[in-house]
């Protein structure tokens, strides 16, 4: 039985570590828990993060230099941020942490990556920016960054046997994240399976159905019934969301304890969990294309939808007639 396990969590990408700040979001499981080892089946965590170790310069970098060398094993390698091209210059670095104690020079991210990947028992990307590049990626910037799955290689499997494991999201949604990791911490100690991939890499229980499919709003797309402002309750998809065609589960899930939420707080989807982000989705706040076109076509069949739904409604909120309502009848 594997009792502990470390998470080395590398944010020295191309990275605002709100990937990280996220994660103290999640309850089911929180990441107290798992650090207390509070969840039966799942091995205590011992977390190198950071943004949240006591231990910093290099006392904290030595958590990584052992974990390259084999003394943390079994270990689970967390990467933040997207990964910079440092072949694309003459000189200088993008992304570093720590030095090293022979030349004093800083050590590179991609580095460490190439020390620390193939030790762990398994590799996770959480956010977009680990995952696909997220914005640090977009057409014209001058670092050529990536996502993980496209330095390391789409068909990389760690010393575990398991494909890099992504959990989209800018930033992630904080159960998605904790929850990955603990069925990951599960399967380090012989309780389950291989974790299920799509063919994007990312767990298929999370992101399977669009966030069209579980909006409370989808109703009102359904009675072609759109907001035409952003205090609405109703459909936001004129005003520039994406949900129908995005894989998410944060309207259904919400974000911190089941609340919020993108679309439940009036927000727009603007596809940040898909690998198009940025560049596919903008202008963020304008009608998606596509949506002309569905919008349209759903005019006529959910107008006529509603009214008759009106209809309805009007005469089911009356009793029935043999109650023949009176001023009382004591």
């Amino acid at each position: 039985m594997v009792e502990v396990v470390h998470v080395v969590w590398v944010t020295a990408g191309l990275s605002c570590d709100g990937d990280t700040i996220a994660m103290t979001a999640a309850s089911l499981p929180s990441i107290e828990e798992l650090v207390a080892g509070a969840l039966p089946g799942v091995p205590r965590v011992i977390l190198h993060n950071p943004v949240l170790a006591y231990e910093n310069g290099d006392a904290f970098v030595q958590s990584m230099r052992d974990a390259a060398d084999g003394k943390l094993d079994p270990f689970l390698l967390v990467v933040e941020g997207s990964i910079p091209d440092e072949r694309n210059k003459p000189e200088g670095f993008w992304a570093a942490v720590g030095n090293d104690p022979a030349t004093g020079q800083p050590i590179l991210t991609c580095d460490w990556l190439d020390r620390l990947a193939p030790r762990a028992h398994a590799v996770i990307a959480a956010g977009t920016c680990a995952t696909y590049g997220g914005i640090h990626a977009m057409q014209g910037n001058p670092t050529g960054c990536r996502g993980l799955p496209d330095y390391l290689g789409w068909s990389f499997r760690s010393a575990g046997g398991v494909p890099i494991v992504c959990v989209p999201g800018c930033p992630v949604q904080p159960d998605n994240f904790t929850e990955t990791l603990a069925y990951l911490l599960q399967q380090i100690a012989g309780n389950a399976p291989m974790i299920p991939l799509d063919d994007l890499l990312r767990p298929r229980w999370l992101f399977a159905q669009t966030v069209h499919e579980g909006c409370d709003r989808g109703g009102y797309y359904e009675q072609a019934d759109f907001a035409q402002d952003y205090a609405s309750i109703k459909c936001i998809v004129k005003l520039g969301c994406w949900g129908p065609v995005v894989q998410c589960n944060v309207g259904k899930r919400g974000w911190m304890a089941g609340i919020g939420g993108c679309p439940n707080v009036g927000g727009v989807c603007i596809g940040c969990t898909m690998p198009g982000f940025p560049d596919k989705f903008m202008p963020f706040m304008d009608e998606p294309p596509g949506a002309k076109m569905s919008t349209a076509a759903v005019v006529t069949y959910g107008r006529t939808v509603r009214a008759l739904r009106q209809f309805t409604m009007e005469s089911m909120n009356r009793e029935p007639d043999w109650r023949k309502r009176s001023e009382g009848w004591r």
